[in-house]
Formats: structure tokens, C-alpha cells, sequence
């Protein structure tokens, strides 16, 4: 990218508050250069990004180069990762998240490497949605820093990209990583393959100490469909977190998991009506004659959800031979 130079007269305009000794005027001036969507203003946004002496204008500027994914443009959000403002540093991470295309990506692939953490971090997380194939393998080798955010957005590429030879590996994640959220998120990873092989690390997740693994074990279990994990989900039903025990609920009716009829009928009579309604919902699922008169006795429930939920689930047990 050239330095600032234009002969577009709205941009000269500006040009004598963009150098203005003052900070509040330099950022002004700013927001009105990228009102104008000017590719010939992105020199004097670059600019104030890599040198301006305010950390608001940096970040004002890293704001505004969002929508731009010119190499230098993603380039300059690069290296203001490493800034001394915290603000900027955030700002420009939530700028390359917003980038969409693959040439980005390839500018971004080299910070996903850089010594501090959190660069590696933003520029992981930049690249997550890009699904760029040359992410993978450092993502695979981010699995093991020794930083949380790192091991957490690299879960979340491996995830995107669906890379079923790093099931292994997210395994252990969810099992034994010390961080909460890179537990959950790999527990949640896991859902990428229904692959027999993550049963183990997702009843084991099922049993984990933080309620919000236990509630995304749940979830994915509902999702791969694997019948054997029944007997792990009823188990759930007794978690002390009702969050739990909803994502179990929902499970068992996608399983349609026969042994859970008992235990699903009880859950009709609870005090929190979300639980209420998937257990009526899991019941349709199952198509069990024997939970008619429970369900019909729900018909006149005080949440008009429970009361839907109930005349779906009728309706299925009507639909049945």
C-alpha cells in the first residue's frame, strides 16, 4: 500500500485534521475518511493504525478497517495485535474476525505462531470461519500451548474444518485439559464425526465437575445419535443442574432411547417448565402408549409451551400404527 496520497477532493479535504495535533479531531476526521468508502483513503487508516500517538484513534482506526481485506489492510490488524492498548489490541482482533476470504487467511497464518498468546489467540480465532485448509495443521500443534485461549480457538478450527484424525486428540481435551472452556468446547468438538470412539470422552464429560461441560456432553450426544450413550444420558437425568438435564431429556427423545420412558414421565410433573416441555417432546419421540394419560393430564398446563409441546407429542403417539 502507498503512503497517503490522493487527488480525490473530499479525501484532501480531510487531510488537514487527519494530521491535526489533536487526537479527537484526527478520529473524527477518520470516521468521516471511511464514510466516504474510499479505497484511496485506507493509506490514512493504515497510518493512524500502525502510528498514531492516541490509543483512541488506533482503535477507532482498527474499527473502522473491518469491512477491508486488502493484504497490507490485514497486514496492519496483524501486527496491532500486539499493541501496547489493550482496546486496540481487542478492536483489531474483532476486526480480522469479521474477514471472509481465504487471502486474508494467508496473510493472518504466520500470527497464529507469534510469542505472545494472545496474538496466537485472535489469529486462530480469525481464521476459524475462513476454514483455510493450511490452518489445520496449526491448529493441531496449538492443541498443546500452554495458554487456554490458544488450545480453545484451535479446538474451534479443527471443529470447523471437521478434522476427524484430530478426534484423539480433542478426546484427551475433554477429559483432562484444566480449563473449563477448552473442555467444553472440545467436548463440543467432538460432535464433528458420529465416531464411536468419542463415547467414552463424552460419558466421561457427562461426568465432569463444571455443570456447563456436562450440559455440552449432553448436547452433542443428542446430536451424534449414538444409541449406546442411552444408559450415560439416563444417568444425567439425575445431574444437580436442570440445564443438564434438559440437553439429557432432549437426547434421549432423539435416541429415542426406550429405557427412558419411566424416568421421562416423572420429569412431567416438574416444578420448571422448560423441563416439563422436552420431557412431553421426548415422550412423542419414544411413541410410548403408556405415556398417553400422563401427557393428556399435562394438556391443561399453566405454560402455553408445556401445552404445545404436549399436543405434538399426542399427535405422534395418534400418528403410530
Amino acid at each position: 500500500m502507498t503512503e497517503p496520497n490522493s487527488d480525490n477532493p473530499e479525501i484532501l479535504d480531510l487531510c488537514p485534521r487527519l494530521d491535526s495535533d489533536d487526537a479527537g479531531v484526527r478520529r473524527i476526521a477518520l470516521i468521516e475518511l471511511a464514510d466516504l468508502e474510499e479505497p484511496e483513503g485506507l493509506p490514512w487508516l493504515v497510518r493512524a493504525l500502525r502510528e498514531d500517538a492516541a490509543a483512541d484513534v488506533r482503535a477507532e482506526a482498527a474499527r473502522l478497517l473491518e469491512a477491508w481485506e486488502e493484504p497490507d489492510v490485514v497486514a496492519a490488524l496483524c501486527a496491532a495485535l500486539a499493541d501496547a492498548d489493550p482496546q486496540v489490541r481487542a478492536t483489531a482482533a474483532q476486526s480480522l474476525s469479521e474477514l471472509k476470504s481465504a487471502e486474508a487467511g494467508r496473510v493472518i497464518l504466520p500470527w497464529a505462531e507469534h510469542p505472545e498468546a494472545f496474538v496466537r489467540a485472535s489469529a486462530l480465532r480469525a481464521l476459524r470461519e475462513l476454514r483455510l485448509a493450511d490452518s489445520a495443521p496449526l491448529a493441531v500443534r496449538a492443541l498443546e500451548d500452554s495458554d487456554p485461549r490458544v488450545r480453545r480457538e484451535a479446538v474451534g478450527i479443527l471443529g470447523w474444518l471437521k478434522q476427524y484424525a484430530a478426534l484423539p486428540a480433542l478426546a484427551r481435551l475433554a477429559s483432562d485439559d484444566p480449563d473449563t472452556e477448552v473442555r467444553r468446547a472440545a467436548t463440543g468438538a467432538l460432535g464433528l464425526a458420529s465416531d464411536a470412539r468419542v463415547l467414552p470422552a463424552l460419558a466421561a464429560a457427562l461426568r465432569d465437575a463444571q455443570w456447563q461441560v456436562r450440559e455440552e456432553a449432553a448436547t452433542t450426544l443428542g446430536k451424534l445419535g449414538l444409541a449406546d450413550a442411552g444408559p450415560a444420558l439416563l444417568a444425567a437425568l439425575h445431574d444437580d443442574y436442570w440445564q443438564v438435564r434438559l440437553r439429557a431429556v432432549r437426547a434421549l427423545g432423539r435416541l429415542r432411547h426406550a429405557a427412558a420412558g419411566e424416568a421421562l414421565i416423572a420429569l412431567l410433573g416438574h416444578a420448571i417448565s422448560n423441563l416439563r416441555k422436552e420431557a412431553a417432546l421426548a415422550l412423542g419421540e419414544l411413541a410410548d402408549p403408556a405415556a398417553r394419560a400422563h401427557l393428556q393430564a399435562l394438556a391443561d398446563d399453566a405454560d402455553p409451551e408445556v401445552r404445545k409441546a404436549v399436543r405434538i407429542a399426542l399427535a405422534q403417539l395418534d400418528a403410530q400404527p
